[in-house]
């Protein structure tokens, strides 16, 4: 093989690689029903770009946030916004989340009491809910109006 056979040879190798390496960084993700709600369009150009030490992602649906690689914290504005729930409910930063760990390690958390509602999807092995909530709670408590229902406390069981 001659020199400018291999050259191109290696060109189009190195053409292929960086176009694959460009789409690599892409999350797939599905758009919320609700997506579309001008809020979640300012929640999306507010996000951070790190969060607990991992970088944010490129995603391909609207009003979607990822960071770290693999994945470890996915963002979906614009999901139902929860009703009454016997879930656990937290607030962080002014910003009320109820707590679904019905899939630990991984966790969901939904703002409660905010429209449109926000999901924050981790993976508790790699990064806390408390550093997450707090990157992105003081946002949302700016962009998202309040429905008016909150957190109350509920009762001990005894068991």
């Amino acid at each position: 093989m001659t020199r400018l056979p291999r050259l191109l040879a290696a060109g189009v190798v190195l053409a292929a690689v960086t176009a694959l390496s460009a789409c690599a960084g892409t999350v797939s993700m599905d758009a919320a029903p609700n997506a579309n709600d001008p809020a979640c369009a300012d929640v999306s150009v507010r996000l951070p770009q790190t969060i607990a030490g991992e970088s944010r992602r490129w995603t391909d649906a609207q009003a979607t946030g990822a960071w770290g690689d693999p994945s470890t914290i996915l963002l979906t504005c614009g999901v139902a916004v929860p009703g009454p729930s016997t879930l656990s409910c937290e607030t962080v930063e002014g910003v009320d989340w109820l707590v679904d760990g019905t899939d630990a390690p991984f966790y969901r958390f939904t703002t409660f009491g905010r429209t449109p509602a926000v999901e924050v999807y981790l993976d508790f092995d790699v990064v806390g809910s408390a550093d997450t909530l707090r990157a992105v709670s003081p946002m949302l408590a700016r962009q998202l109006a309040e429905t008016g229902s909150v957190c109350t406390d509920r009762p001990a069981t005894d068991g």
